[in-house]
């Protein structure tokens, strides 16, 4: 049981972290705090997503799923929604100190 919740834990992080590098050196994108603002953006996002799961398994489960115990859609979905939002409140932020 407390490896199950430790792998999904560090899976919610991973998917975090993996997004916050994919915004901040793929895309290019300015984030308050750089990366490590992107990074803690990401995974409460993706935690923010793991509760999403939780809410709706029976929906989502019919969807996709990792041998069974983890669906990465719904933290992936969050985290990168939250990332895009927090980039658009960042660069507006960036306009206005000008």
């Amino acid at each position: 049981m407390k490896t199950t919740i430790l792998a999904v834990g560090l899976t919610y992080v991973l998917i975090g972290f993996a997004l916050a590098l994919l915004y901040v050196f793929i895309f290019r994108r300015t984030f308050f705090g750089s990366f490590w603002g992107a990074a803690l953006v990401a995974v409460v996002g993706a935690f923010a997503g793991g509760v999403f799961d939780f809410a709706f398994r029976d929906v989502i489960e019919r969807l996709s799923s990792i041998n069974g115990i983890i669906n990465v859609f719904p933290p992936t979905i969050a985290a990168g929604l939250l990332l895009s939002l927090f980039a658009r409140f960042s660069e507006s932020k960036d306009t206005y100190d000008r």
